[in-house]
């Protein structure tokens, strides 16, 4: 695995994302706020991808953040995250690296060394969101706690993440489906 997951350091193996949106109903559209990162507003009602999100923040305590990222049915080319344990940054921008990992299917260990503005030690996990069938459909990006002399390498965040990943494919039935509203 060690030979595996150390190509996995810096970008997975790629495949390109066909989210199909040109043939999801604009009815979910919504247009952005007024401000310069916000590029998408989500709806009044809570979205099955934002359940999953709080699901997954309940279950793992040695996460900082889960977030969900894609383009949302009904829109083209606005890569946005669409759910995520900071609901004040749903509906940000995504970052060109965000953009890498949805349109190519690219995988990110970001140790995040020597960044002065994260009020907390982390280490980041981007990569690419697979539904049901296992097509990558989007991007979920995992912040794990990363204290000090934690011992923890890069594999062992990568072997986590891949397993919550994981987890969700077959509770995604389609990419549409994650902007569904909670029942």
């Amino acid at each position: 695995m060690k030979s595996i997951v150390g190509t996995l350091s810096l970008v997975g193996v790629g495949a390109c994302l066909a989210l199909g949106n040109a043939a999801l109903s604009a009815a979910t559209q919504t247009p952005a706020p007024p401000g310069a990162h916000k590029n998408w507003t989500a709806p009044s009602r809570k979205i099955y991808a934002q359940k999953l999100s709080d699901d997954i923040m309940a279950k793992h305590s040695e996460l900082i953040s889960v977030t969900f990222h894609g383009v949302p049915p009904g829109m083209t080319k606005v890569y946005t995250m669409f759910a995520g344990s900071f609901p004040e940054r749903i509906g940000n921008a995504d970052d060109p690296d965000d953009i890498d990992v949805t349109t190519k299917g690219i995988t990110i260990l970001d140790p995040r060394w020597h960044r002065t503005n994260d009020p907390e030690r982390k280490f980041v996990v981007m990569m690419p969101l697979r539904d049901a069938s296992t097509e990558n459909v989007g991007l979920i990006v995992f912040a794990f706690k990363n204290p000090v002399n934690s011992g923890k390498a890069e594999r062992e965040y990568f072997a986590e993440a891949a397993a919550m990943r994981d987890g969700l494919e077959k509770q995604i039935s389609s990419y549409k489906a994650l902007f569904d509203p909670v029942k």
